[in-house]
């Protein structure tokens, strides 16, 4: 897979609570993406008001009053925000799980743990998806 150009570089919002997560994500996402981390409903949205972002990572167990599919599902209401892709990425795997996920408006569900190749992947895809 090659490289993302540097000046053109997705932006990615990885919102996830977990320290040893974030700083692995940081470290493997940032080859191809520009990347700012979240771990609560308050940095997320002070994330949103900074940058426009092209993509969000999203994890459901979030820092705070409101989970990652509260976040979603708000997101997806706000005008300007509603096209912008969100892959959940979380330990939830049940059935269950993925439907409340989709019901609140995330593009793409993946389970922990999951691949890296296949994550670099699925975030490369709906960024340039989300472009045509």
């Amino acid at each position: 897979m090659s490289e993302v150009n540097a000046e053109n570089k997705p932006k990615l919002l990885i919102t996830e609570d977990d320290f040893e997560n974030q700083k692995f994500l940081e470290m493997f996402l940032k080859r191809n993406f520009d990347v700012e981390i979240c771990d609560s409903e308050q940095s997320f949205y002070e994330s949103l008001k900074k940058k426009k972002f092209d993509v969000i990572l999203m994890d459901i167990s979030l820092r705070g009053n409101k989970n990652g599919l509260e976040l979603t599902n708000e997101l997806k209401k706000m005008p300007g925000y509603e096209k912008i892709p969100v892959v959940c990425l979380s330990a939830h795997a049940f059935k269950k799980d993925r439907d409340n996920a989709i019901n609140a408006g995330v593009d793409v569900f993946l389970t922990k743990p999951v691949e890296n190749k296949i994550l670099m992947n699925t975030l490369l895809e709906v960024v340039s998806k989300s472009k045509d």
